[in-house]
């Protein structure tokens, strides 16, 4: 497969997947949390680098799709540690204990605690949430570009 094709690919996978997360909010009513919102970005700025390379045929670009590529990757598995209770999340969007809270802390908490929780998993298929299945993707989307990064290098 051809460098240009494998860019191709991967620009269209990035895509394809921040096509799904906005159907899953949008049609779905999956709404993000930050996290979610963290997991976009990367694949965002994969999209853009697939079609500057495109166009400039500047291939050494897609070292920096490999990185963003990664970053998403890395950011859905923290994420999907954080849903399954591995690690703590942000305190931003995450539930906290309640033990020892007088009545006042406790509405507060309540008051501040968002809609939407990075700890929770609002959707699983096969045992994994969509942080889960973006980590997934976005290795695999990482080894298509170290692919046109190969091909070039060759």
């Amino acid at each position: 497969m051809s460098v240009q094709k494998l860019t191709l690919f991967a620009g269209v996978g990035s895509l394809t997947l921040l096509i799904g997360a906005l159907l899953f909010q949008h049609l779905g009513g999956f709404f993000p949390c930050k996290m979610c919102y963290w997991q976009r970005y990367p694949h965002l700025v994969a999209v853009m680098l697939a079609v500057i390379i495109l166009i400039t045929k500047f291939y050494w670009l897609a070292l920096l799709g490999i990185f963003a590529t990664l970053s998403t990757a890395g950011i859905g598995a923290f994420h999907a540690g954080v849903e399954k209770g591995w690690w703590k999340g942000p305190k931003s969007c995450t539930s906290g204990s309640i033990n020892s809270l007088n009545i006042d802390q406790l509405l507060n908490q309540i008051m501040s605690t968002p809609i939407i929780r990075c700890d929770e998993i609002p959707w699983e298929m096969l045992g994994l949430s969509m942080a889960g299945w973006n980590t997934l993707f976005s290795i695999g989307l990482s080894l298509v570009w170290a692919l046109a990064v190969r091909k070039k290098l060759a």
